[in-house]
Formats: structure tokens, C-alpha cells, sequence
């Protein structure tokens, strides 16, 4: 027994019996006074101003300092987050599987690894560039078809819903409209400054025009140009938000958006030059897989959260 062991026992049990842990070191302390202590008593944990250690000796991490106007304002209107901000569901109480979205990140890598890997072996472009415009050009058809096919698939819904649902139903699909207008009204900025002439200075006439006219120039490829591109990948990811429809839609209108685009290349012919079974397993490979997952997140949320196809009628 000593001072620091007060029980008499071992620093550990070897034998793993349960033992009373021991006392403290330090006896009870009596509460302060309800209306604090006096002024010429000191606090018992009150940093000493004698002792070489006024202060606790663990290390105080830095507090960053907070950002400028012109980064807070970047992050407000930048292009990433209007992105976001335009093209992610945000629908309150909405449903979010983090396993699905795990799922479809993994498929999509998967995807363009497979495309650069086919690009690659059999010379489908010249260059990694080509490879690049090919795959943008692809994305954008996608989007042009699923803005065909979304106003479809809302006409459907309205028909077979309740009339009470109907003014909800064109409630909610008003902001998936309004991605697919900002989206195609973005892509559309670039020809249009082409046409006019805006692009090459042609109304560049005074001092003050020429720097309104570079200033929209640098804002069209510093703003405009991320928003399309980053707008691009989330209207696909997120299929124009319908989840704010319905957490059931974006699986369904994913799945007819993959066999609408495998009925395309079927006539285009994408892949000319690959032999025809790694043809064939390429332009079935998309459509199979998003199937898959689509069929598979449907089943989550109607097992784990209780969303079933039934819902999108609001019956």
C-alpha cells in the first residue's frame, strides 16, 4: 500500500477479477457559495499568474481566419454551388440512400474507365481530347433525350394521378423544369456571343463597350463554362432533381434514359472498328448496369424506407 494506491492493488488484474475502483487522490471538495466567492479569494482553478505555467499546458489549435468578401461572395454565386444549389433535389424530407449514391459513383468511375480503356485499344479517337469531346457530345445528347423524355413522364403521371394530386405534382416538377431551361440556356451562351459577334469584339467600339464586352468574355468561360460542365454531370447524376417529384422517379426515368440511349447508338454506330462482341458488351454494358442499380435502389427504398412505385400517383 502507499499514497498513490490507496487499496493495495495492482495496476492491472491478471487474473481478471472485479475489484471496487479506488478512491480518489483528493478528499470531496465542498461546493461554492450560491453567490460565488468573495473578491479576495482566488478561484481554485484559476490560473496562477506567479506560476511559469499561467496557462493550461495543451496546445490551443489556431482559429482560422475567416474568409474575404470576395471568397465568401465566390462561394455564394460561384458556378459549382449555383450548380449545386440549381441542379441537386432539395425537396424537405426527402430520402437519400448513401448507399445508392456510393453504388452509382462506383458505376459511373467504372464507366469512363472503360470507355478510356476501349478509346485506347482500338483507336476509337486520336487523342485524348477526342476521346474527352466524344464523351461531352455523349453527355449532352443524353440530357437533350431525358429533356424529351421527363415532360413524357410527367404527362403520364398527371394522367393516371388523382386530381387533388395534380397541382402538387406540377409544383414539384417546376423546379425540375427550371434545371432543364437553366441547363440549356447556359450551353446556348456559346453560340449565341458566336452569332452576334460578341465574341470577336464587334461591339468593342469605345472604351467603355470593349470593357463590357472582355469582361462578359472572361465571365463566359471563368462562370459560364464550370456551370455547364459541373450542371451537366449533376442533371445526369440526379436526373434534373426529380427526386423532389418523387425519390422512385430518378430510378425509373434512369433506366429509360440508358435503353433510349442504346437504341441510339444502335443506328449511329459509335463504336465502328471494335470487333462486334466487345461492341455488343459495351453498348449493352451501360444499360445493364444502370438496370441493375436502378432495380436495386428501388428496392432499398421500398424495403428500408417505405417508398414504393405506388407513390408517385400520391394515391
Amino acid at each position: 500500500m502507499s499514497n498513490w494506491n490507496p487499496g493495495g492493488q495492482p495496476p492491472y488484474d491478471p487474473h481478471r477479477q472485479q475489484f471496487p475502483p479506488p478512491p480518489g487522490p483528493y478528499p470531496p471538495q465542498p461546493a461554492p457559495p450560491a453567490g460565488g466567492l468573495p473578491p479576495h479569494v482566488p478561484h481554485p482553478y484559476a490560473p496562477n499568474p506567479n506560476s511559469p505555467y499561467p496557462h493550461p499546458p495543451y496546445p490551443v489549435p489556431p482559429v482560422p481566419a475567416p474568409p474575404g468578401l470576395f471568397t465568401r461572395l465566390w462561394r455564394r454565386i460561384g458556378p459549382i454551388h449555383t450548380a449545386r444549389r440549381v441542379f441537386k433535389p432539395s425537396r424537405p424530407g426527402i430520402v437519400e440512400d448513401l448507399a445508392v449514391v456510393r453504388m452509382q459513383k462506383i458505376r459511373t468511375m467504372v464507366g469512363l474507365g472503360a470507355m478510356v480503356w476501349l478509346s485506347a485499344t482500338y483507336k476509337i479517337a486520336e487523342s485524348v481530347q477526342d476521346a474527352a469531346s466524344d464523351r461531352f457530345n455523349q453527355s449532352w445528347i443524353s440530357v437533350l433525350v431525358l429533356c424529351v423524355t421527363f415532360p413524357v413522364a410527367v404527362g403520364i403521371l398527371l394522367a393516371l394521378a388523382s386530381p387533388a394530386a395534380r397541382r402538387e405534382l406540377l409544383r414539384r416538377a417546376a423546379k425540375c423544369f427550371g434545371a432543364m431551361v437553366a441547363l440549356v440556356a447556359a450551353v446556348f451562351v456559346f453560340p449565341l456571343t458566336i452569332l452576334t459577334g460578341f465574341m470577336d469584339g464587334r461591339f468593342a467600339t469605345n472604351p467603355v463597350m470593349s470593357v463590357l464586352t472582355y469582361t462578359g468574355i472572361a465571365l463566359t468561360f471563368v462562370w459560364v463554362l464550370p456551370f455547364i460542365f459541373w450542371g451537366i454531370g449533376l442533371a445526369l447524376l440526379h436526373v434534373f432533381r426529380t427526386a423532389d417529384i418523387h425519390e422512385t422517379m430518378p430510378p425509373l426515368l434512369a433506366m429509360t434514359l440508358v435503353w433510349e440511349m442504346a437504341l441510339i447508338d444502335l443506328f449511329t454506330n459509335p463504336y465502328e472498328g471494335v470487333p462486334l462482341p466487345v461492341r455488343i458488351v459495351f453498348m449493352l454494358g451501360a444499360p445493364v448496369s444502370v438496370t441493375a442499380v436502378g432495380l436495386w435502389e428501388l428496392h432499398r427504398l421500398r424495403v428500408h424506407h417505405g417508398l414504393a412505385v405506388q407513390g408517385l400517383l400520391m394515391r
